[in-house]
């Protein structure tokens, strides 16, 4: 499959008018594949425009045909072979083994909302029927389904250039929803971008998809992104990235006549919380934590940033474990030199925070954006009076705060900001401390963890990967998972219509045979 740099339209390739830019090798940031172009403001209006105009005609259609469009992707990715892994890795600098996993996530979800779709059960359905004879007022007939929103502007992340990107979970969920997908190529993998972008177009053409229900768009600024939030046509957003990329769209969304949901998921320290009784093999602890921090290095938004470490001769141990294994990595090359050297900045700036001390650095990887994991620490009362040190700094680099006693601790818990995620290490000897840091936690994170590390995010029903402001926009919502899909829908109720005129769901009888809540008894599926 040949790349050629231009947008895709609808099916149809879009050169774009801009500056001329190349994708580049992560290793060496030299340039790389076919010349592109952001696409011009017109063409993201025609993108709005085919997308709007597929969007009844994609609604309409049945759950089956949907459900294989999906499958469909799934299965046109996977026939793209090696070469998608190959050139996702030379863009990423991500390892092929990482990037074979992610490429399975990303075709297991998109056959996992295949399957939701087929089920029914992400519409909602309820049916309240009427009681004429009711005193003292009787009551109408009532039934509720939830509809597509419409068009959604997906823009994806850099650090999974497949799972949450063109095919991502955002994509995936959308289409499932019944919303035309317009993504916005990511500049740090623009060529990966572009071979996905023409399986799920090829998957549409397959299974008899209207044109308009997948763009994609190349930008490397910010003028495409804001353009398409902009445009009257998009209903919803997805976003998956900094916190400064997210409140800008969020911004521009809010600035319309008519505002639309931002679903963005931004930055996150995710808070790892370390009681008395998990100390007791501190070395295998240590091992464990810094193997996370500096897993593909550190460029997860689940990555453990934020360490909470009871002060100690048992809390000392487990810090020298820490240097011990921190000194033994070698730095693995990010996903771009500006990551890289944000990164480096991050860690320096951190370190020239008065009461700041660095614990350990590793080696610096042969490649110049192959910078040193590092772990910096402090106690509670400098981090709590110094603002640098909340903020997440993108990579393999750690804070560790010592606390005393779990009034501190929990004085601490309560000025940190929303996360996507929150751990508690402990025994059952901790389960009083836990008690009573476990409320704080429910207010502070997504999804709470006992034992084990943050950075893995399973694609299942029960996952959520999404949390309180600022970690994300959308604090009632995930990204991952099968709950995802109502980020794209809305509820709407019919009341006394005829059955004729009503959505097959809602007939009496339950034609389509799905789970209904019916006079607020769950009546299953029945096929």
């Amino acid at each position: 499959m040949n790349l050629t740099g231009s947008s895709i339209v609808a099916g149809r390739d879009v050169p774009g008018t801009g500056e001329a830019w190349r994708s580049i090798v992560a290793a060496t940031a030299e340039p790389q594949g076919p010349q592109l172009r952001d696409a011009s403001p017109d063409q993201v209006g025609q993108a709005a425009q085919a997308a709007s105009s597929a969007a009844r005609d994609y609604r309409a259609l049945p759950a089956h045909r949907r459900a294989a469009f999906l499958d469909a992707c799934a299965e046109e990715i996977e026939a793209i072979g090696d070469t998608l892994l190959r050139l996702a890795a030379s863009e990423s600098g991500l390892p092929l083994d990482r990037l074979t996993a992610e490429r399975g996530r990303t075709c297991g979800q998109l056959r996992m909302f295949a399957d939701l779709v087929r089920s029914g059960d992400a519409l909602g359905v309820r049916v309240d029927p009427a009681l004429p004879e009711r005193q003292p007022l009787p009551r109408a007939d009532l039934r509720l389904r939830r509809i597509p929103l419409g068009p959604v502007a997906v823009f994806g992340a850099s650090n999974f250039p497949l799972a949450f990107s063109v095919a991502g979970g955002d994509t995936a969920s959308a289409l499932a929803a019944g919303c035309p997908v317009i993504a916005k190529a990511h500049p740090a993998h623009p060529g990966t971008c572009e071979l996905v972008a023409r399986a799920i177009t090829a998957a549409g053409e397959r299974t008899g998809m209207p044109a308009g229900v997948f763009s994609l768009l190349v930008g490397r600024g910010t003028e495409v992104g804001q353009a398409l939030v902009r445009d009257p046509r998009i209903t919803a957003v997805g976003f998956t990235g900094s916190r400064s990329g997210g409140l800008a769209l969020v911004e521009a969304a809010n600035a319309r006549p008519v505002p639309i949901p931002v679903h963005a998921e931004m930055s996150a320290v995710n808070p790892v919380i370390v009681l008395d009784g998990a100390l007791s093999d501190p070395a295998s602890l240590a091992t464990a934590y810094v193997s996370s921090l500096t897993n593909g290095s550190g460029q997860f938004c689940t990555n453990p940033g934020l360490l909470l470490l009871p002060a100690g001769a048992a809390g000392d141990a487990f810090r020298t474990a820490v240097a011990q294994a921190v000194a033994g990595t070698t730095g693995q090359v990010m996903i771009t030199p500006g990551i890289a050297e944000a990164y480096t900045q991050g860690t320096r700036r951190w370190a020239a925070v008065d009461g700041v001390s660095v614990v350990a650095q590793g080696v610096p990887g042969e490649s110049p954006y192959a910078p040193s994991s590092a772990v910096l620490e402090c106690d509670a009362a400098t981090y709590a009076s110094h603002e640098d040190l909340s903020g997440e700094v993108f990579g393999a680099a750690g804070l560790v705060v010592r606390w005393s006693g779990a009034d501190e601790l929990l004085a601490l818990l309560e000025q940190i900001e929303g996360q996507l995620t929150a751990t508690l290490h402990g025994t059952d000897a901790d389960l009083a401390t836990a008690e009573r840091v476990l409320p704080v936690l429910e207010e502070r994170a997504g999804r709470i963890l006992w034992g084990g590390w943050p950075t893995g995010v399973e694609v299942c029903h029960a996952m959520v990967h999404g949390g309180p402001w600022p970690a994300t926009s959308s604090p009632g919502t995930t990204s991952v998972g099968t709950l995802a899909i109502e980020r794209w829908l809305r509820p709407v109720c019919y009341q006394s219509f005829p059955d004729a005129l009503l959505p097959e769901e809602l007939r009496a009888g339950n034609p389509l045979g799905v789970t209904r809540l019916v006079d607020g008894v769950l009546e299953p599926r029945s096929r």
